[in-house]
């Protein structure tokens, strides 16, 4: 695949609506040419321009000063894509910076598609292809910990774990040859006997790398439902962990009869809270329709928070809620702790003995600390997981399945076959990367970007 140098770009590189600054970014091969006649440096000695030296001067259109600005060249192969780059730091405003834009497509600039600076960053080589997904990781980031995941994987951390797959694989694809090549030097049952528990290990490397419920959480953050019978509470504990009234409460059963949502960051993690309505029996077909969502909520989410109220003991429909979230992420809620206890842990934990139950009044701040922090674990995901992107989980999984298949075509039938259960697996590490990639799977990656990155 042959970099993209025959034009140059130009885009817009900062969010629309007003601001501080404004940038309009260029980058080929007649970049710094198209900037010298949109940009004024001030002073005799300006020119020619030090390359990564912020220049100040003017925005031009001829004679015309359009604006007072900075502007800065970056020359090849120095640069976020290794051509020439250059940046035009305007006031933030739509209008001048669309009017500089305009000025630069004049000159022989072509319109920027989504990603394509980034995608000219790949096909260049300063970045594989997983880092150039990670740049969009990093912009849409909403809390610190998928922060944290992007940066590990900008800096070459699933690159690298799946480079040290492929090397492995290679090995293997390399003691096939062998065998084949030299049968009088290397029996099949040696060769079988090296590469079966070889692609084996290789292959459950792979699956252990893949956390679909990590990545989702880094993706997405975590889901929580908070579900229980009419007026236990529910909202009220919604909007004290949002710090607003969000939802509306009532002492009247079943205000809530639609789902209410709304996000708290909590240890640096994205928490997508859910309010649902009261599950009970009704007759009522609103009320239906709304216990019938909760119950869809409840199974979608990551995590169900079982909110039980404290002052009264436990009903049937209590029962059966806290039996049906056996095997599921989930705590229960003893909440209008402020009020005499009349349902205690003790009657609670025998019928969900796998759940921490937690004491809690929505109207006392402090009674939500402990809530706070099994929720911020709840979302917390380990530094050491390789592979966060759902499209490097789905590769990754394949060329395990491919080795693995390796490993009983080897076991069943002979070594040489097994050859290209192992090509197809290299294949599919080689997509993660782009050491192998198909142009419509660069214009999937690439389409998910904004305009001017």
């Amino acid at each position: 695949m042959k970099p993209l140098t025959t034009d140059t770009i130009a885009a817009i590189a900062t969010a629309p609506g007003e601001g501080g600054v404004a940038i309009v970014r260029l980058s080929g091969p007649e970049a710094e040419s198209i900037l010298l006649q949109v940009f004024r440096p001030a002073g005799r000695n300006a020119l020619p321009l030090t390359s990564h030296l912020l220049t100040y001067g003017h925005a031009v259109s001829g004679a015309e000063s359009i604006d007072e600005c900075m502007a800065v060249l970056m020359r090849a192969p120095r640069s976020y894509t290794r051509e020439d780059v250059a940046e035009i730091h305007l006031h933030g405003g739509a209008y001048l910076s669309q009017r500089v834009l305009s000025l630069c497509l004049d000159k022989g600039a072509r319109l920027a598609e989504p990603g394509e600076f980034t995608r000219r960053a790949f096909l260049n080589g300063r970045i594989d292809l997983s880092q150039a997904e990670a740049v969009m990781s990093l912009i849409a980031a909403r809390g610190e910990q998928s922060r944290r995941a992007a940066m590990r994987q900008l800096q070459g951390g699933a690159s690298a774990f799946i480079r040290e797959a492929a090397d492995e694989l290679y090995a293997l694809q390399a003691g096939v040859a062998a065998c084949i090549d030299y049968p009088e030097e290397i029996g099949e049952d040696e060769a079988a006997a090296d590469l079966i528990p070889r692609a084996l290990r290789l292959a459950e490397s792979l699956d252990a790398a893949c956390d679909e419920r990590a990545g989702r959480i880094l993706q997405s953050g975590l889901q929580v439902a908070l579900c229980g019978q009419p007026n236990v509470g529910k909202s009220s504990l919604l909007n004290a962990l949002l710090g607003e009234e969000r939802a509306i409460v009532t002492p009247i059963p079943g205000t809530t009869r639609d789902m209410v949502t709304g996000d708290v960051t909590l240890g640096g993690s994205v928490i997508h809270l859910t309010d649902t309505a009261g599950l009970h029996h009704t007759d009522d077909p609103v009320e239906q329709i709304g216990v019938a969502r909760a119950r869809q909520a409840i199974e979608a989410a990551d995590l169900v928070l079982a909110v039980l109220d404290a002052s009264h003991p436990l009903t049937d429909d209590d029962r059966e809620l806290l039996t049906s979230l056996h095997g599921r992420p989930c705590a229960v809620i003893l909440g209008k702790a402020d009020l005499p206890a009349v349902l205690t842990p003790a009657d609670v934990q025998p019928l969900l003995p796998e759940a921490p139950v937690l004491k809690l009044s929505a109207n006392t701040p402090a009674t939500l600390a402990p809530l706070k922090t099994f929720l911020a674990e709840q979302a917390a995901v380990s530094d050491r997981l390789a592979l966060t992107q759902p499209r490097h989980m789905a590769a990754a999984r394949r060329a395990s399945s491919h080795l693995r298949q390796a490993a009983a075509t080897a076991r069943a039938l002979t070594v040489d076959m097994a050859s290209l259960d192992l090509q197809a697996a290299q294949l599919a590490l080689a997509e993660i990367t782009g050491d192998e990639v198909e142009e419509h799977l660069l214009d999937r990656v690439f389409g998910m970007f904004c305009v001017g990155k």
